[in-house]
């Protein structure tokens, strides 16, 4: 094998163990009594019963503070504990509520 062949093949190993390290798994964390009591500021429980609707089909108080996301969507990472944000699907059905 040629130097140039063995470096290339190094090179290869090195970055695919690398990129198999620094894969990592996100997962949601289950819902303690702090975040409860955070989800209640925006009264996210109150509208559970939205999920599954079309966003298209639902009728919010003129006065909630909310913000609709949908898939892809940038959004700002500013946190207002008060905020209802309603996550859709490509459909434009409800799949996520939660303050923030």
């Amino acid at each position: 094998m040629t130097a140039m062949r063995r470096l290339t093949a190094l090179s290869l190993t090195c970055l695919l163990t690398v990129a198999a390290c620094t894969v990592e798994e996100v997962t949601e964390k289950p819902c303690d009594a702090d975040c409860v009591k955070e989800q209640s500021a925006c009264g996210a429980a109150d509208y559970a019963g939205l999920i599954g609707s079309n966003i298209a089909a639902v009728t919010l108080p003129a006065t909630l503070n909310t913000r609709i996301i949908g898939p892809g969507m940038a959004v700002t990472m500013d946190y207002v504990p008060t905020r209802l944000n309603i996550e859709t699907d490509g459909n434009g059905v409800i799949i996520r509520l939660y303050c923030g």
